[in-house]
């Protein structure tokens, strides 16, 4: 399976897939995809910034 540790990181933060592509400005199904193969750089970057943005958020 691709991308193991954005994964976990999701989960481990109690978020949804959906939640994190909604954050990023992409259909849950693009996002979905997106995980499916490895990310390039630019795509994983925006994922873990959507991931601590909605964490802050969370904790706020």
């Amino acid at each position: 399976m691709n991308n193991l540790d954005v994964r976990k990181t999701i989960r481990d933060n109690r978020l949804r897939n959906w939640e994190v592509a909604e954050k990023i400005g992409i259909t849950d199904s693009t996002f979905s995809r997106w995980l499916r193969t490895p990310l390039n750089d630019n795509r994983k970057q925006r994922v873990i910034s959507a991931i601590k943005e909605l964490t802050k958020e969370i904790h706020a």
